[in-house]
C-alpha cells in the first residue's frame, strides 16, 4: 500500500507546488555558525561585534568622536529605489551589558537613497547618497537627524556599484570620495556662484571651511585606502590594489597631455586568490558561456569563475596599535565574490614613486581570512579606537548587479535574500582584551587634541585632526608649531596642514619640513612650498632625493615655474629618471617641461648621443604634447631639432609622437621649410622614417 501511496502523494504535492528542485544555492548560517566557518591566520581571533537583529545590510562602520559605533545600512541594493522611497539607514549601535557585543540599535536617519559612506563633522555626519553628498545632524537632541542639507549634488546615480562613496579625511585636510570616474557636473547649492566641477574620469575631494571642491586623482570604486602619509590606494573589482601616483591638479595644469591617467596596479601577484568556497552556479555557468564565445572567436582570453579577484572591496590601511608592528601599514581588502579577506604588504624600490603590494610571509598561498560560507560578503573595514580590525559583512546570498547576469540564470535568484541579516566581526590578536568603550575625544581640550596627533592609534590621530579642523581654535597655533619638532613623524605632518588650514603656516616651518628625515613629510613640504615663492631654491635639491615619491613631487612642484634654469633642472632630472614613466610624466605635465627649452637643455647634456628606448620614449612623449599644443613656431623648431638629429632612431620617435598627439580635426601648421625638411626625410634609407614622414605630411594642409 505504501508503494502505491508514495507516488500519488508526490504527484499531489507537485501539483500543489510543494515539490521543488533542490536550490542551487546554499542557505544562510547563524552568526555563531558563520564565525566557525572562518579560516583565520594563526595568532588572531574573530568575534561577533554586531549581528541581526541589531543590524541588516551593513556596508560601512565608523566610530565618531564619542566612540559611538555608526553603521550605514543599504537595503536598497541592488535596485535603485523610486524617487523619495529610499530605504538606506544610519544606525547607532551600543553595548548595554558590556559583553563586547552590540545589543541595542537606534536609527539616526532613514529614508536615504543608497547611502554608502559617512564621515563625522561638527556633531553630525557627512553622507554619500547619490546623486548627493548630504550633511545630517540631530539639532534637537532626540537622537534622530532633523537637519538634512545637500552639500554637493550632481553625482552619477544609476548603478549602486559605481556611485559616490568612501569618504576619507586625508592628512592634507581634504575629504576624498570615490567616484569611479562617473560623469557628473557637481555643484554646491550653498554656493550657487561656484562653477560646477566635471568629475568624469576622476574621484572627488572637498573642504567645508571654507567650502572648496574639485576633481581628485582616481578613479576608485569600492575602497579607498589612505596611509599615514596620505598616499591613496583604491580597489576596483579585479584590481584589488591600485595606487594613485600623481595628484589630479598637476596632470591638468595644461590641456595638452595625450594621457592623464594616475593609476598603477601595484600588485605583484595579479588576480590569484585562495578561495574556500565554490563558484556559485550563476557565475560558473556565465563564465562557461563567455569562455565558449572567447574560444570560438579565437581571442585567447580566459575568464575565471573562482580563485581570482573579481569583487575587490573596502581596501583599508591598518594604522592601529593593537596588531603586531609588522601589520602596521599593510592593506586589508575584501573580495565579496571570493568570501575572503586579503592582505598586502607595501614596499617601494629605491627611486620609484610607486609601491609594490606583496603577499606577506605566511600568506603566500592562503588568505588572511577565508570563509567556507558563501554568504560572507566583506564589503568594508574599519580600524577601531581599540586598534582592532572590524570587518563589515553585508551577508547576502548574492552580490552582483542583476544587469550583468543573463535572464535565464536570474530566474531562481533572489537578490534580496539576506536583506534581514548582516554582521560585523572584530578581529584582534589572540588573547587581546575584548572590545571596551573607547576614550571619547569630543570633550577634549585643544591642547589635548594637539597631543593626540602623536597617538600611536590612527583613529585617535584622525579624530583629533578633524576636531582641530572643525574648531579652528587660534589657541592651537602655538602647540601645533611646537609639534613640528615632535619625535612622532605623523604628528609633524598633521601639524603642518593644520597650521596651513588656519593660515598660520610660515615659510620657516616649510623650510624645516623640506629637510625632515621622514620622506613623507618632505613630499608634503614640497606641496606646501608652492605657496611660498621664496622657497623655490630649496626645491631643486630634492630632485635628487633618495625617495622616489619625494623626487617625483619635487619635479611636479618645479613645474609651476619656468625659465632656462628650470629647463636645465628638468633636463638633469629626465637624464636621471628616463626609465620611469611617472618621472617623465611629471616633467611633461609642466608647461615648461614639454618644451624645446627642455630638449635643448638635454642636448647640452649630450642626452641624445646614446640611443635607448627610455630616451626615445621621452622624445616621443614630448612630440605628442607639441602636436596637441599645435603652436606653429614650436612645431617648426621641433622639425629643425630632428634635422639636427637625423638618425632614424630619433626621427622615428619624434614623428611617432607627432602622429600620436595630433588632433585629426585640426591640421598641423608647418612652415614651408619644415615641410621641405620632412620631404627630405622621405628619402631616408630607413623605410620606417619614410613611412612616418609621409604620415606626418598627411597631417598638414595640402600644398
Amino acid at each position: 500500500m505504501r508503494a502505491i501511496l508514495t507516488p500519488i502523494c508526490c504527484f499531489l504535492l507537485s501539483i500543489a507546488g510543494c515539490a521543488q528542485q533542490p536550490s542551487r544555492y546554499a542557505g544562510p548560517l547563524e552568526p555563531g555558525q558563520a564565525l566557525a566557518a572562518f579560516e583565520l591566520v594563526d595568532g588572531f581571533a574573530a568575534a561577533v561585534f554586531a549581528a541581526e537583529p541589531q543590524l541588516a545590510d551593513p556596508v560601512e562602520l565608523l566610530f565618531d568622536e564619542q566612540g559611538r559605533a555608526v553603521v550605514i545600512e543599504m537595503p536598497d541594493y541592488p535596485d535603485k529605489p523610486a524617487f523619495g522611497q529610499g530605504k538606506s539607514r544610519i544606525v547607532l549601535l551600543s553595548d548595554t551589558d558590556g559583553d563586547g557585543r552590540m545589543d541595542h540599535r537606534a536609527v539616526f536617519a532613514d529614508g536615504l537613497s543608497e547611502a554608502t559612506s559617512a564621515l563625522p563633522w561638527k556633531g553630525g555626519l557627512i553622507v554619500t547618497a547619490a546623486p548627493d553628498i548630504l550633511y545630517l545632524k540631530d539639532e534637537d537632541g532626540d537622537g534622530r537627524a532633523d537637519r538634512r542639507d545637500i552639500l554637493f549634488t550632481g553625482f552619477f546615480e544609476n548603478n549602486s556599484e559605481a556611485q559616490i562613496t568612501n569618504l576619507w579625511l586625508n592628512p592634507d585636510g581634504w575629504i576624498y570620495a570615490s567616484n569611479f570616474g562617473q560623469a557628473g557636473m557637481i555643484s554646491a547649492p550653498s554656493v550657487p556662484e561656484a562653477p560646477p566641477v566635471n568629475v568624469r574620469g576622476a574621484d572627488f575631494r572637498f573642504r567645508l571651511d571654507p567650502l572648496r571642491f574639485e576633481q581628485a586623482a582616481g578613479p576608485t570604486q569600492f575602497g579607498q585606502a589612505v596611509d599615514v602619509w596620505g598616499n591613496r590606494f583604491g580597489t576596483h573589482n579585479t584590481q584589488h590594489i591600485n595606487q594613485f601616483v600623481i595628484p589630479w591638479r598637476y596632470l591638468h595644469r595644461h590641456p595638452h597631455l595625450p594621457a592623464t591617467g594616475t593609476i598603477q596596479n601595484i600588485s605583484d601577484h595579479d588576480l590569484r586568490m585562495y578561495q574556500r568556497t565554490p563558484a556559485p552556479y550563476w557565475r560558473a555557468e556565465r563564465t562557461a558561456r563567455r569562455q565558449k564565445q572567447y574560444d570560438e572567436a579565437g581571442t585567447g582570453r580566459i575568464e575565471y569563475a573562482a580563485d581570482h579577484f573579481t569583487g575587490s572591496a573596502g581596501g583599508t590601511v591598518y594604522d592601529g596599535d593593537l596588531f603586531p608592528p609588522r601589520f602596521h601599514g599593510t592593506v586589508f581588502t575584501g573580495d565579496v565574490a571570493g568570501n575572503l579577506v586579503h592582505r598586502d604588504s607595501l614596499a617601494a624600490a629605491p627611486g620609484d614613486p610607486a609601491f609594490v603590494a606583496m603577499r606577506p610571509a605566511g600568506e603566500r598561498d592562503r588568505e588572511f581570512l577565508a570563509s567556507t560560507d558563501p554568504w560572507f560578503r566583506p564589503a568594508s573595514f574599519t580600524v577601531g579606537p581599540d586598534g582592532a580590525l572590524y570587518v563589515v559583512d553585508m551577508y547576502r546570498q548574492h552580490i552582483e548587479t542583476p544587469v550583468s547576469i543573463p535572464e535565464d540564470l536570474k530566474a531562481d535568484m533572489d537578490f534580496y535574500a539576506g536583506a534581514d541579516r548582516g554582521r560585523i566581526y572584530r578581529i584582534a590578536p589572540t588573547g587581546a582584551p575584548p572590545a571596551a568603550d573607547p576614550a571619547a575625544l569630543n570633550d577634549a581640550s585643544t591642547p589635548a587634541l594637539v597631543a593626540a596627533l602623536a597617538d600611536p592609534n590612527g583613529w585617535r590621530r584622525r579624530t583629533a585632526q578633524r576636531l582641530l579642523l572643525e574648531r579652528a581654535d587660534p589657541a592651537a597655533v602655538e602647540p601645533l608649531r611646537k609639534t613640528l619638532t615632535a619625535s612622532e613623524a605623523p604628528a609633524r605632518l598633521l601639524a603642518l596642514y593644520l597650521l596651513d588650514a588656519q593660515d598660520a603656516l610660515r615659510a620657516s616651518d616649510v623650510t624645516r619640513a623640506l629637510k625632515d628625515p621622514e620622506a613623507g613629510i618632505r613630499m608634503h613640504a614640497l606641496r606646501l612650498s608652492e605657496s611660498f615663492p621664496e622657497l623655490d631654491a630649496a626645491v631643486a635639491p630634492l630632485l635628487d632625493d633618495a625617495s622616489g615619491r619625494v623626487a617625483l613631487q619635487a619635479a611636479l612642484t618645479l613645474g609651476n615655474r619656468s625659465g632656462r634654469a628650470v629647463a636645465d633642472l628638468f633636463a638633469a632630472f629626465v637624464e636621471a629618471h628616463a626609465g620611469n614613466p611617472w618621472m617623465r610624466l611629471a616633467v611633461l605635465s609642466a608647461p615648461s617641461g614639454a618644451s624645446l627649452a627642455t630638449l635643448n637643455a638635454l642636448e647640452r647634456r649630450r642626452f641624445f648621443q646614446n640611443q635607448d628606448d627610455d630616451r626615445a620614449a621621452f622624445l616621443q612623449e614630448t612630440a605628442a604634447v607639441l602636436a596637441v599644443r599645435n603652436v606653429p613656431d614650436e612645431l617648426n623648431r621641433f622639425i629643425d631639432f630632428l634635422v639636427d638629429h637625423p638618425e632614424p632612431f630619433w626621427v622615428a620617435a619624434g614623428f611617432t609622437g607627432l602622429k600620436e598627439g595630433h588632433d585629426s580635426s585640426v591640421p598641423l601648421i608647418l612652415s614651408d621649410r619644415a615641410i621641405d625638411n620632412i620631404n627630405a626625410f622621405m628619402r631616408s634609407s630607413s623605410a620606417v622614417v619614410q613611412d612616418l614622414s609621409g604620415d606626418v605630411l598627411a597631417l598638414t594642409p595640402a600644398r
